[in-house]
């Protein structure tokens, strides 16, 4: 194994700092409670949970929640039956962050409850009227809603092409040809549909109590693709593209050799990771093996689940973690900057810390602002009935906090981080964002079949940090894509601008540096998908800075 690639960095040496992250759910006024709809059948579908979206949908500078949740599945299905939102229980959920910090549910008077079995979410201004819409994938149907900008939504679904079909999960919203418009990639998982196989536990085909089956039992499926065309059409794409067969569960998005173009990473459930290159064109090229992203550093492939794709080392160039389940150490890959990707799961002391456990939603993010991506990670296993052919292994666990040490190594703080990490959950998706812009990042997570988790960042430090609001003119208005380099006395740090990432999930679109001890940043450089590079110089830290893409020759 080749050594990790890493910039000496941000800021100096400091003694190991724990988190102290907060369960403020009660409190702030969230009530939210996913609905698998178990049923004696042991269907895939009830087992896979759904994902959270944080986004400030009235732009009232406060981030607001937005749940994806089940349905009603009946004990049995028929091929061809669909799951229906027949009640309250099984309605989406809407948030919004009043200003006193507690949330109140607006989901009604949004128009968000939904139809059918909703599964991942995604977050982007498709249109680029300012305000950012939201895309619910789902079992045999997935929804756009129209932001309206007054509080309300339109399910613009038909009219937009955007309908799709098959089990959809993660999706994401990117420029992938840099024209101004957010396209968008929607994972599917299996062909699957309602059969009656009867799976068990220590065998595929009944012996023992029934459990979930494998994925090995159904075939792979394309991923869609949907290009956007303007005036609030799109055109599936994804033959055209390049995009092969897969098990997709995480997307996540990133210019992983810095040419300017979007790259996509899809963890795939049982099979080889697949990394497409966007060639410039309008096509991409499938390079996970070449790459060297494809498995395990053991060289099999993995139950991968979640994802993201973040420089964790400040060297500039993004990396790649990739969550699975327990006996299988997840997946962290070092950008060697030539192309390839090296596996550091081992090297960084990731591998120990997770093979007994099962990972789904996963983000880098510096909860301790001291200038290096520590990563949040939600735990529980996909088998409720796992610990009966392995007792060593749990359903529920608690979730994951691993400290970054300077680009080299990460530590498990969690036992030192707060009460939650004694708690055992069932958990699907994850979150991220700056819930009461105090400068340190907030986490959201869901359960399958449970309550969900509004975890408040409370970790005592003196470090400071800036956070950057980016709007596109040229480019998408989100700003999706821009590559941001910031850079203090003490080094450079870097990011891309995405909602995409962990699972099923979406996150603030902001982006957020820690600063350590410095109390400013000599220089902002973002280079925006349209190739404009803009720059900001003496920036003072411990503010949200709002930033619109300059034009050449327009004041």
């Amino acid at each position: 194994m080749l050594p990790v690639k890493t910039q000496k960095s941000p800021v100096p040496i400091a003694a190991p700092v724990p988190g102290k992250f907060v369960d403020a759910t009660q409190k702030l006024g969230v009530r939210f409670v996913h609905r698998a709809s178990p049923t004696s059948k042991k269907y895939l579908l009830e087992t896979m949970g759904s994902g959270v979206a944080l986004f400030d949908y009235d732009n009232d500078g406060r981030l607001d929640i937005f749940f994806a949740n089940g349905a009603r599945i009946d004990d049995p299905m028929e091929i061809g039956d669909m799951p229906q939102k027949d009640g309250p229980q099984y309605w989406n959920r809407l948030y919004h962050q009043k200003p006193d910090g507690t949330f109140e549910d607006v989901t009604e008077r949004a128009g968000l409850g939904g139809a059918g079995y909703s599964t991942g979410v995604a977050v982007g201004d498709y249109d680029n009227d300012g305000y950012d819409d939201l895309f619910v994938a789902g079992y045999g149907h997935n929804t756009l809603y129209h932001n309206n900008g007054n509080g309300t939504f339109t399910d613009v679904t038909e009219s937009a092409g955007v309908g799709g079909s098959g089990w959809s999960t993660s999706a994401a919203w990117v420029d992938y040809d840099n024209d101004g418009l957010l396209d968008l990639i929607v994972l599917r998982y299996l062909d699957w549909d309602f059969q009656d196989i009867p799976c068990g536990v220590r065998g595929e085909r009944g012996e023992g109590p029934r459990g979930y089956c494998a994925p090995g039992l159904f075939k792979p499926i394309v991923p869609l693709v949907y290009h956007n065309e303007g005036g609030g059409k799109f055109k599936e794409v994804a033959q055209k593209v390049g995009m092969i067969p897969g098990k997709g569960l995480g997307v996540a998005v990133a210019d992983y050799d810095r040419d300017g173009r979007a790259d996509i990473l899809i963890a795939n459930d049982s099979i080889p990771a697949y990394l497409y290159h966007n060639r410039g064109d309008g096509t991409f090229e499938e390079v996970g093996f070449a790459a060297g992203a494809a498995l395990s550093d053991s060289g099999a492939p993995v139950s991968g689940m979640g994802a993201d794709f973040e420089d964790y080392n400040n060297d500039g160039w993004p990396d790649i973690i990739i969550t699975d389940l327990a006996s299988q150490t997840y997946l962290l890959d070092t950008n060697a900057q030539n192309g390839t990707f090296e596996s550091s799961v081992s090297s960084t002391g990731l591998g120990p810390m997770t093979l007994k456990h099962s990972g789904w939603g996963v983000r880098f993010l510096d909860y301790d602002n001291d200038g290096w991506k520590d990563l949040f990670i939600a735990q529980g296993h996909v088998m409720d009935t796992i610990e009966i052919g392995h007792p060593d292994l749990r359903y529920r666990e608690p979730p994951l906090l691993a400290r970054n040490e300077q680009g080299n190594k990460f530590v498990d703080v969690s036992s030192q981080s707060g009460d939650i990490f004694q708690e055992k959950w069932v958990a699907r998706g994850l979150a991220s964002g700056d819930l009461n812009n105090d400068g340190k990042i907030d986490v959201v997570v869901t359960s399958n079949n449970g309550p969900a988790w509004v975890l408040i960042n409370e970790t005592p430090t003196s470090n400071h940090w800036i956070t950057l609001k980016l709007t596109g003119v040229t480019s998408n208005r989100d700003g999706i894509g821009a590559r941001v380099k910031i850079t203090t006395a003490a080094g450079e740090q870097y990011a891309t601008v995405t909602t995409a990432g962990s699972y099923q999930s979406s996150s603030d679109s902001r982006v957020h540096f820690g600063l350590g001890p410095e109390t400013s940043v000599r220089q902002i450089e973002i280079r925006w998908p349209s190739g404009i590079v803009q720059s900001l110089n003496d920036v003072k830290a411990d503010q949200i800075i709002n930033v619109t893409e300059a034009v050449p020759g327009k004041k």
